[in-house]
This record gives C-alpha cells, structure tokens and sequence, in this order.
C-alpha cells in the first residue's frame, strides 16, 4: 500500500476547490487504496491562515487524511536539514520538519513547492 505526504499547499488548493488538475488527482488518491497523511505542521499553517467560515471544510478535510506525530527522531533530522539548508537555500522550520517527516517514514511527498524542499533523501508523489 503506497502512502502521500501531503504538504500545505495541496490541502490548501483542495479546500478551496478552484485548481481542477489538484481536485483530480486527489480524488483518485481517495478513491484509490493509498494512505493520505499529513504533518501537524501542515494542521497549524492551515489552521493559522483560516477564516471562521473556512473552519468546517479544514474539519473535513482533516478528517480524510491521518496525521503523523512529530517525535524525536523527525525532529532530529528536520534539525539536520536546517543546519545543510537553511542559509543555502532558505528553509525554514515548518518545511524541515515536513521533510523530515517524510524521509524518516519513506513517503512520498505531494507538493508544488519543491524549491522548498532541496533534500536529496525525499521522493515526490507526481
């Protein structure tokens, strides 16, 4: 059974159901036998941009994927990418940890911001 790590961005064009290739692909996804996860990262960036009138579509999309805990190992490796990366290329905490989330459980990770991700151990969902 394949899982996707889905980043901020996707969920963010799902919720607001104008982009239709985005909508496409996610309900194949759904439909499909595959394991759609998300970061707690990803929870706090949605939740922090969303207005009142946006919180029961969150609610139900967050309840179509499964949320993957921060613990220390992924903390430790999101710890190692701000250290290769951060000055590099830019990446700031929220994206480390959502790669590191990634590379520690072998997932795929379903973005569109891949400048945001330079890790060379990540895999993307295309």
């Amino acid at each position: 059974m394949r899982s996707v790590l889905i980043d901020s961005d996707i969920l963010i064009e799902v919720s607001r159901a104008r982009d239709t290739s985005v909508l496409a692909r996610w309900d194949a996804l759904s439909r499909g036998s595959t394991v759609l996860l998300c970061s707690p990262v990803t929870v706090a960036e949605l939740w922090h941009g969303a207005r009142p009138e946006d919180e029961r579509i969150l609610q139900v999309l967050f309840a179509a994927v499964q949320c993957i805990p921060i613990d220390i190992e992924i903390g430790q490796r999101a710890g190692a990418y701000l250290r290769q990366y951060a000055r590099s290329h830019s990446v700031e905490l929220g994206d480390a940890l959502i790669a590191a989330t990634a590379s520690v459980h072998n997932l795929q990770l379903w973005t569109r911001n891949r400048r945001h991700y330079p890790m060379k151990d990540l895999s993307f969902f295309v």
